[in-house]
């Protein structure tokens, strides 16, 4: 069995799946590009998602499993992997407390006027009038109840808020009061303190966040964006941040990434712009590779069906 990887892993973790299969052959941090040699020979290929493309599956004659090490799958050559049956998984699950504690530290920033305070810091400014604000029995608002929601909203209880969700059907999840269909979410919106979009980039979600929509949050509300940029109709979004100075947008994802330099939103004093990478921390690739490593043992015994996170191809949005 040899496995491809063009994950760039740290040398204990290629140590350790090394050792715990010591049956696999596996060639590590290879770019895909300078790989073709490999490619006709590997069963298995490791990758973040963004570097596979039709011709490289094509070549990869023996490949059965790719195994992405992201949660994110919107850039893999999905035609070419159907039409070959080829087994996808992903890392679902490994961002959710990284961007669960994002989502608080950006709350407690805006809340507590984080950015005054370094400001007035850096010109030796003592002023006790800024404003401070607490969580505690604010409202907020999560779009997307799976794993990141939900451990977002495990969090905000902690802190005393009131926790609304929207899901497809509006079914019940545990750590949040109440949730919603997206068709009622007019109601619960104009209620809720902070707004916290994880919706994946789906055929659903993609220009979901409108004008209408960010109309209808309260005055004073803040948005944070740490699901996908295209969900986010960010012309209206700019609109409604002009038109409301006391809005606050923090955005982790955008409709093009890396935000381009001379994006208005950068200089916008009502934005707080991060690099998408509120799910990122040291602990990210142990946590991916852990799932690798489990459904490597299921896959080399031929236990298909126990593989954690397998992408039904034929069903994705």
């Amino acid at each position: 069995m040899k496995v491809l990887s063009t994950v760039k892993l740290p040398e204990y973790l290629r140590e350790d799946i090394d050792h715990s299969f010591p049956d696999v052959t596996f060639y590590h941090d290879r770019k895909i590009d300078e790989a073709h040699d490999l490619l006709p020979e590997v069963d298995i290929i490791f990758t973040y998602g963004e570097d596979l493309t039709e011709e490289h599956i094509n070549a990869a004659k023996n490949l059965k499993w790719v195994m992405v090490t992201s949660a994110g799958i919107n850039q893999l050559p999905f035609d070419a992997l159907e039409k070959r049956d080829i087994l996808v998984t992903n890392s679902k699950g490994v961002h959710a407390i990284p961007m669960a504690e994002y989502c608080i530290a950006m709350m407690l920033q805006v809340s507590r006027q984080a950015e005054v305070l370094t400001e007035h810091q850096r010109l030796h400014k003592w002023d006790r009038r800024v404003r401070m604000e607490e969580l505690y029995e604010k409202t907020v608002l999560i779009l997307g109840t799976g794993a990141i929601g939900s451990a977002t909203a495990k969090l905000t209880k902690a802190f005393g808020m009131n926790v609304s969700g929207v899901n497809s059907d509006g079914r019940a999840i545990k750590h949040f009061d109440s949730t919603y269909k997206m068709s009622e979410v007019k109601d619960p919106l104009s209620h809720a303190d902070f707004v916290i979009s994880v919706f994946p980039s789906t055929d659903h979600t993609k220009g979901l966040l409108n004008k209408e929509f960010f109309e209808n949050m309260k005055d004073d509300a803040v948005f944070i964006n740490i699901g996908r940029g295209d969900a986010v109709v960010e012309k209206d979004l700019m609109e409604v941040l002009k038109a409301n100075r006391s809005l606050h947008a923090v955005l982790d994802v955008f409709e093009t990434e890396p935000l381009p330099k001379t994006h208005p939103l950068w200089d916008m004093e009502n934005v707080t712009v991060t690099p998408h990478l509120s799910g990122i921390t040291r602990r990210y690739l142990p946590r991916a590779m852990e799932i690798a490593k489990t459904n490597l043992g299921y896959f080399l015994n031929n236990e298909l069906a126990e593989m954690q996170n397998k992408i039904l191809l034929s069903k994705r949005y």
